[in-house]
C-alpha cells in the first residue's frame, strides 16, 4: 500500500526554497562569458546527478530545460553511458566525473587523481562553483524524492531564477 506523501514544500517553507533558488541564481550568473562551464554543461551535470539519485522529477525538468537550450537528443540519451561515447568534450567528461564522485561521495572519497584531472579544465573558483551546482541539485533531488512533486508537470521557465 502506498502512503500519500506529497507535500507542497514551496508553500510550507517558502523562505527555505527562496534560499535554494538564490543559490541557483548565483550559480547561473557564474557561468557566463568565456567560462568553460557552460549552461549546457550544467544541465548535463544536473541530469546525470538526478539519474544517479533516481529523481524522475529532476530528470524530467532538466532534460526539458536542456532541450529548450538546444541540447541534442543523442547526448541526452547517451548520458548514462557518457564514458563509452564520443559525444562529450573533455571538459564535460571532467565535469561529469566530478559530479558522479561528489554525488556518490559516501561510498568512496573523491580521489586526488580525479581532482587534478578536473583542475586541468577548471580554475579553483570554477571548480568550487561546479561543486556547488552538484551540491544544489543533490539537495533538490532529495526534496523531490521525499515529497514527490508530479513528474511531468514541469515546463521550461516554470522556475526561472
Amino acid at each position: 500500500m502506498s502512503i500519500h506523501r506529497k507535500v507542497n514544500y514551496i508553500q510550507q517553507c517558502p523562505e527555505a526554497v527562496t534560499i535554494l533558488n538564490q543559490m541557483e541564481k548565483y550559480l547561473a550568473g557564474c557561468f557566463t562569458g568565456s567560462n568553460p562551464i557552460t549552461s549546457e554543461m550544467i544541465e548535463l551535470v544536473k541530469i546525470r546527478v538526478s539519474q544517479l539519485n533516481g529523481c524522475a522529477y529532476c530528470i524530467d525538468m532538466h532534460t526539458k530545460d536542456a532541450r529548450a537550450n538546444h541540447e541534442s537528443e543523442q547526448r541526452l540519451y547517451a548520458l548514462t553511458a557518457w564514458k563509452e561515447t564520443p559525444f562529450y568534450s573533455d571538459a564535460e567528461r571532467a565535469a561529469l566525473a566530478w559530479a558522479e564522485a561528489n554525488t556518490l561521495i559516501a561510498s568512496r572519497p573523491v580521489s586526488d587523481e580525479l581532482f587534478f584531472n578536473v583542475r586541468e579544465y577548471f580554475s579553483e573558483a570554477q571548480l568550487v562553483n561546479l561543486t556547488l551546482v552538484i551540491t544544489s541539485i543533490n539537495s533538490w533531488n532529495r526534496v523531490a524524492l521525499s515529497f514527490k512533486p508530479e513528474v511531468g508537470s514541469y515546463q521550461p521557465g516554470d522556475f526561472d531564477v
